[in-house]
């Protein structure tokens, strides 16, 4: 599947979505940073706790130049970039929004965990560039970090750290924000505030042509698959963000294994994989 958009054509809408792209990821300002340090445990963890907290005290940061590589395999946590995933994971979901646009496939779009909500604002973005104003984008999320695991239920997820991390934790608001901060908050984009479990089997959402998992864990991802994936239309597509997590990649796969999906598999980078539904 050819996924290659970048300057790939001169056209209107192809150009902004290239440049909406280098801003959603602040590769437009050329160098992109990161703040140092960030999640070092032990003795470095013990090292740089003062030295940041000093930082911050004068509203300074200790950051790190990021490589154009690692911008586009999204490998690093952007300072202020309003998405994480890399420009090989935009391009994938660009491939994806103008395929079903494209070939009619019903239903709208969503993302299950959003962070600064990038990818949500990209696909808002997406419709505007194309003129489709019949789908609505969902963007689901706690807005305030992942579950604590539980791990008697979810083994997978026994371990797991994420939810102690508040960077990971972006308020609603600031989303709207940034969905505001590019002209793209309106009556298509609407808002799943809360727990997977509790919002999700109720949500009011017909049929998805996009069902795009950022949801890091095993309980997370299990709980978008389950209460959504029998919405998504034939011809649609499901995108995993975090397949390299173990907790994620196991509960893709037994999913999978469970409800016969026997769709291929296809990778988009170090972490990303998508099918195509077509039964």
């Amino acid at each position: 599947m050819n996924q290659n958009f970048i300057c790939a054509s001169s056209d209107p809408a192809t150009l902004y979505l290239d440049l909406l792209k280098k801003c959603l990821t602040r590769q437009i300002v050329g160098d992109v940073y990161r703040l140092f340090g960030r999640g070092r445990r032990g003795v470095l963890g013990a090292l740089f706790l003062p030295i940041t907290e000093l930082l911050s005290f004068f509203h300074l940061q200790l950051v790190r130049r990021v490589s154009s590589d690692a911008c586009v395999e999204g490998r690093h946590w952007p300072l202020d970039a309003e998405t994480m995933i890399g420009m090989k994971r935009l391009d994938n979901l660009q491939h994806c929004v103008v395929d079903v646009i494209t070939k009619r496939i019903p239903g709208d779009l969503i993302e299950t965990g959003v962070w600064r909500g990038g990818a949500t604002i990209f696909m808002r973005g997406l419709l505007k560039a194309y003129g489709d104003t019949d789908r609505t984008v969902w963007v689901a999320d706690s807005f305030q970090g992942l579950p604590t695991p539980d791990s008697k239920r979810y083994p997978a997820d026994k371990g797991d750290r994420l939810w102690s991390i508040p960077e990971l934790a972006v308020s609603v608001e600031e989303v709207k924000q940034n969905f505001v901060r590019y002209d793209l908050l309106d009556s298509q984009v609407r808002f799943l505030v809360g727990w997977f479990r509790d919002t999700l089997p109720d949500a009011p959402i017909d049929r998805l042509a996009i069902l795009r998992l950022d949801s890091d864990m095993y309980e997370s991802t299990t709980d978008a698959l389950r209460y959504l994936y029998p919405r998504v239309s034939v011809g649609g597509y499901v995108i995993v963000d975090d397949y390299a997590l173990p907790g994620c990649r196991a509960a893709i796969e037994d999913f999978r294994t469970a409800h016969d999906v026997t769709e291929k598999l296809h990778r988009i980078d170090w972490t990303g994989v998508f099918w195509q539904k077509l039964r």
